[in-house]
């Protein structure tokens, strides 16, 4: 079986059960952005932060990995101000939608 066909074939069982709950268009959108969406966005900034961690662990004071790390610090920081602000926005939309 090729790698289109086997994802193809996963994402139907993963994402239809989500999307067999939710009647309405709102209800399907919501139900794949807080069971897919976040736990995915949730569990990568976990691992950038965790690969920070170990990047400034291995360093030991070598200035050029000192300099990896700091960029993946950056990173992580920016990746998580990302989320929050994704899950800022879309609260404020409601909000001011009224839903």
């Amino acid at each position: 079986m090729n790698k289109k066909t086997l994802f193809l074939i996963l994402s139907i069982f993963i994402v239809y059960p989500f999307l067999a709950t939710g009647q309405t268009i709102e209800g399907i959108l919501e139900n794949v952005v807080n069971r897919v969406v976040w736990p995915i966005a949730l569990a990568s900034v976990i691992i950038f932060w965790i690969i920070t961690g170990i990047l400034f662990l291995a360093a030991l004071g070598d200035p050029a990995k000192l300099k990896t790390a700091k960029l993946s610090l950056f990173a992580s920081v920016g990746g998580t101000i990302v989320i929050i602000l994704a899950a800022s926005a879309i609260a404020i939309i409601r909000n001011t939608l009224g839903i």
